[in-house]
C-alpha cells in the first residue's frame, strides 16, 4: 500500500515538474511580500504563564496595586551630590519626558517632583508636612537645602534618592493598552523612546541616566537581535562552502541553499499572514530552519549523485532518490515538527509562538526538500551531477566503523553508554530552574542594561526584583488590631529570610505614624490596639502608595530582594508559603504574587512543571513515529536510546556551564531531540533495508554508511555550524542556545554513527 502511494506521488510530481516549479515561484513571491510586512513583536504578557495561580493573582490586582512592567530611571550626578540647581533641572526634565511618552501610566510616574511624594515631621502641635518639593521651589541654594531636609524626613532615602546622595529616581509603569490609540503598547518602540528621548537627549558629561525595566530590556534585546543578519550571512557562506566541498558542484550547492531560503521565506510569510510577528527572543529561528533545510537537502543530493552512476540518467536518479528518501525524510522532518509542537504544552506565550513558528518552518521544508529539490535536480545533466564523496579515505573510514557491530566492540560501546548515562544523570541532578546570574539573563553582564541594573541595585535599597504578597481580608481590616498584628509579624519573619533586602507594609508604616503622634518616641513605634487610634494612623496612608485598597480589604507586603537568581526567588517563595500557614486565619489569607520577582517565580515553576511532560511528549512522539516507520521495537529503541543519552548529557552540560533552565533554554532540548532523530532514521532505514535483503549485520551497516554515512555526518556539521554562529551574539540567551544546540547536533550525530550499531548488535546478536 505504501509503495503504491509512493509510486503514484512520484508519477504525479515528475509528470508536472514545470507546474510545480511555477507554483513554488508564485507562492514564494506572495510569501516574500507577506514576509516584508512582518515586524518585531514583544509583549510583557507573552513572557509569563498567565494561567499560573501567581499570575491569576497578578491579573486580579494589577489595577489596584500596579503591574510588574515597571520602569526605573536613575539620574546621577558625577560629583556625588544631587543638591544642585543643574541636577534638579535635569531631574525635572526626565520626569516630564517620561510622563509624556506614549504608553506610560501617567498616574504612576513618581519622583521627588511628584506632589504625592511628601514628608512628615513631628512638631509641638502634632504633625506637619507637605510635598518634598514645594510649589515655590526656585532651584536656589536655599530651596535646595530645604529639599534636602524634606528628603530626610520623607523616608525616601534608598528609594527615590540613593543611599549615597549621588542619584535620584524616576519611576513609572507601562500600560498594556495605549489609551490614545486603544492598541497594545509597542514595547520595542517604547524602549526606543526611552533611549532617544531620555538617555541620548538628556544625558551629559555631568549627569548620567540609567534605565532598567522589562520594556527597556526587551528594547536592548531587539537592538542586539538586529545583528543576527550578519550571523545569517556568515551561516549561508559557511554552509554553502561546506555543501560545495561535499558535492564539488556549484549547481548542486545552489539548489539546497535556494530551497532552504525559499522555506525560510515561506515560514516568515506564513507567520505574517497569520498575524504573528517575530519576537526578539526567537529571531534566530528562521536561520535554524535554513540549516535544517540544507542538511536534509544534502541527503537528496547525496542519493541522486550516487544513483546517477547506476541509472545513467539524472531524471531517473532523482525519481529513485525520491522513492528511497520520501519516507525516511518525511518521518525525520515530521519528527522535527512534532518535537516543536510538543512545546505548545508549556503555558508561556513566547514558547508557544516559537513552537508554532518552528512547526510551520519544518512543514514547509517537507515541501521544498522532498518535492521542489528533486524536481530541480531532475533538470540537470550528467556532467553537472558528480559522484559525492567516493574517496577511498571515506570508504576506509566506514570500513573501520563497521567493526562497531562486532560483539566485543558493541559490548564495550554499550558499557561506555551506560557510564556516560550514569555520569550525566549525576551531573544533571544539580541543574537549576531559572536565572543563575544577577542582571538580565538575556544580556551579557557587560551590557549597558546590566551595568545600569548593578548601579541601581548598589546605590538604592530597591530595584526591580520586587515580590509582593497580597493579604486578603474583610472590609476595614486595617483597623482590626489582630489582623494588622498578624500582617506585621508575618512581614517581620519574611524580612529575616536570606535574600530579602528590605520590606514594607501598611502595618509597618502605621507603626511609624503612631510613633509620630507621640512625639516620635521609638517606644511608641507599635500598632495601637485601640481601633480609633489605629484608624487614625492608617488614614494617613493613601491608596496610591500601593499598600491598601480603598475599602481596606486588601493589603500588600512588599519584599525587595537582593537579586532575581533562581535560588533567591525559590527560597523566598518557599518561606512565604511555609510562614503564611502560621499567620492565616478565617479572616486573613496570603496570596502570591505581584511584582517582577513574582512573575519570575511563576515562570520558574511553570518551566519546572513543564520539563518532564515536555520530554515525555517529545520522546513519546518520536517513539511512535519510529515504531510506525520500522515496525520493529528493537529498531525503534536503537534510535531512541542514543537520543535520550544525549539529552541527559545536555542537562549535565548546562550544570557545568551554569546555564539555568529558563523559557529560552527549555525548548532547546526538545529541538535537539526532534532534529537529532534524523540521523538515526536515515542510517537505520538503509540498514534495515539491507538486513531484509539477507546481508549480515556488519556488511549491512557498512553498506548503510556507504550510502548515507557521509550525508549524515555532513548534516550534523551543517546544523552545528549554522547555530554555532550564535556564539558571537551580543545576546547571552542566544549564546546559551547556540552552545546547547551545537552540542546536541554534533553529539546526536556521533551517537547515531557510534552507538546505534552497538545497540543493533545487542538487539540482533545472532545476525
Amino acid at each position: 500500500m505504501l509503495n503504491r502511494l509512493i509510486h503514484v506521488l512520484q508519477k504525479l510530481i515528475f509528470k508536472n515538474r514545470l507546474l510545480i516549479i511555477l507554483s513554488f515561484f508564485v507562492l514564494t513571491l506572495f510569501f516574500a511580500y507577506k514576509a516584508s510586512q512582518i515586524q518585531l513583536d514583544a509583549s510583557f504578557n507573552k513572557n509569563i504563564p498567565l494561567q499560573h495561580p501567581y499570575m491569576q493573582t497578578y491579573l486580579q490586582y494589577q489595577d489596584d496595586f500596579g503591574g510588574a512592567n515597571s520602569i526605573l530611571i536613575a539620574v546621577c550626578d558625577k560629583s556625588g551630590n544631587i543638591y544642585k540647581g543643574e541636577f534638579f533641572n535635569k531631574l525635572k526634565q526626565v520626569h516630564d519626558q517620561l510622563f509624556f511618552i506614549p504608553g506610560v501610566d501617567r498616574s504612576s510616574v513618581l519622583s521627588l517632583f511628584s506632589p504625592a511624594v511628601r514628608y512628615t515631621e513631628i512638631v509641638e502641635e502634632g504633625f506637619t508636612g507637605g510635598p518634598v518639593i514645594s510649589a515655590d521651589f526656585d532651584y536656589s541654594e536655599k530651596s535646595l537645602q530645604k529639599v534636602s531636609r524634606n528628603v530626610e524626613k520623607s523616608g525616601q532615602i534608598g528609594r527615590l534618592v540613593s543611599n549615597d546622595g549621588a542619584c535620584a529616581m524616576v519611576q513609572g509603569v507601562l500600560l498594556d493598552i495605549n489609551p490614545e490609540t486603544q492598541q497594545p503598547v509597542d514595547t520595542i518602540k517604547f524602549a526606543q523612546h526611552l533611549e532617544s528621548d531620555l538617555r541620548q537627549s538628556l544625558a551629559t558629561a555631568e549627569h548620567s541616566i540609567h534605565i532598567i525595566g522589562f520594556a527597556k530590556m526587551v528594547g536592548d534585546v531587539a537592538a542586539g537581535a538586529k545583528d543576527v543578519i550578519y550571523f545569517f550571512g556568515l551561516s549561508i557562506l559557511i554552509t554553502s562552502l561546506l555543501v560545495y566541498l561535499f558535492c564539488r558542484s556549484i549547481l548542486l550547492t545552489l539548489l539546497p541553499v535556494i530551497c532552504s531560503i525559499v522555506a525560510m521565506v515561506w515560514k516568515i510569510g506564513i507567520l505574517s499572514w497569520l498575524g504573528y510577528g517575530i519576537d526578539p527572543m526567537s529571531v534566530l529561528l528562521p536561520f535554524l530552519i535554513f540549516a535544517i533545510g540544507v542538511s536534509h537537502g544534502v541527503q537528496m543530493i547525496n542519493s541522486t549523485a550516487k544513483r546517477v552512476v547506476i541509472d545513467g540518467s539524472v531524471k531517473n536518479a532523482a525519481k529513485q532518490s525520491f522513492r528511497r528518501l520520501v519516507v525516511p525524510g518525511f518521518i525525520a522532518l515530521l519528527s522535527d515538527c512534532i518535537g516543536f509542537i510538543t512545546i505548545l504544552s508549556i503555558d508561556i506565550g513566547i514558547i508557544q509562538e516559537l513552537a508554532i513558528a518552528a512547526s510551520i518552518g519544518v512543514a514547509v521544508i517537507i515541501l521544498t526538500n522532498l518535492i521542489l529539490l528533486p524536481v530541480l535536480i531532475s533538470y540537470l545533466n550528467n556532467h553537472q551531477v558528480k559522484v559525492v564523496n567516493s574517496h577511498t579515505v571515506v570508504t576506509q573510514l566506514w570500513q573501520k566503523l563497521s567493526f562497531l557491530v562486532r560483539p566485543d566492540v558493541a559490548a564495550a560501546a554499550s558499557v561506555i553508554m551506560v557510564l556516560l548515562f550514569i555520569l550525566g544523570s549525576w551531573q544533571a541532578r544539580d541543574m537549576q530552574i531559572g536565572d543563575l546570574h544577577a542582571g538580565a539573563p538575556a544580556l551579557h553582564e557587560s551590557s549597558v542594561y546590566n551595568q545600569d541594573t548593578f548601579l541601581i541595585t548598589d546605590k538604592f535599597s530597591i530595584g526591580v526584583d520586587i515580590l509582593t504578597v497580597v493579604a486578603e481580608s474583610k472590609v476595614d481590616a486595617c483597623t482590626d488590631y489582630s489582623i494588622m498584628k498578624s500582617i506585621d509579624n508575618f512581614e517581620y519573619q519574611l524580612s529575616q529570610v536570606n535574600g530579602v533586602q528590605s520590606t514594607v507594609s501598611l502595618a509597618k508604616v502605621a507603626k511609624t505614624i503612631t510613633a509620630g503622634y507621640n512625639e516620635g518616641n521609638p517606644k511608641w513605634r507599635v500598632l495601637p490596639e485601640n481601633t480609633a487610634t489605629l484608624a487614625q494612623s492608617v488614614s494617613r496612608v493613601p491608596t496610591s502608595s500601593g499598600l491598601l485598597t480603598s475599602d481596606c480589604s486588601r493589603m500588600t507586603i512588599i519584599l525587595f530582594l537582593n537579586d532575581h537568581k533562581a535560588q533567591t526567588i525559590d527560597r523566598v517563595i518557599s518561606a512565604v508559603k511555609r510562614m503564611s500557614t502560621d499567620f492565616e486565619s478565617d479572616n486573613l489569607k496570603f496570596k502570591l504574587a505581584l511584582g517582577p520577582a513574582g512573575v519570575m517565580g511563576a515562570t520558574n515553576e511553570a518551566v519546572s512543571e513543564a520539563q518532564n511532560p515536555m520530554m515525555i511528549y517529545v520522546f513519546g512522539a518520536v517513539f511512535v513515529l519510529c515504531l510506525a516507520t520500522f515496525r520493529n521495537l528493537k529498531a525503534t529503541l536503537a534510535v531512541i536510546l542514543p537520543l535520550y543519552l544525549v539529552s541527559v548529557l545536555a542537562q549535565a552540560l548546562m550544570t557545568q556551564l551554569q546555564i539555568g533552565l529558563t523559557v529560552y533554554t527549555l525548548p532547546v532540548i526538545a529541538l535537539g531531540v526532534g532534529i537529532g532523530v534524523d540521523y538515526g532514521i536515515y542510517i537505520l532505514s538503509s540498514l534495515v533495508e539491507k538486513l531484509k535483503q539477507g546481508e549480515p549485520l556488519q556488511q549491512a551497516y557498512f553498506d548503510a554508511l556507504i550510502e548515507r554515512g557521509s550525508a549524515v555526518v555532513f548534516t550534523g556539521f551543517t546544523l552545528a555550524v549554522g547555530v554555532s554562529t550564535w556564539l558571537f551574539s551580543s545576546l547571552k540567551f542566544q549564546v546559551d542556545m547556540g552552545v546547547l544546540l551545537t552540542f546536541m547536533f554534533l553529539v546526536n550525530m556521533l551517537g547515531a554513527v557510534l552507538f546505534l550499531p552497538a545497540l543493533c548488535r545487542l538487539f540482533w546478536w545472532k545476525r
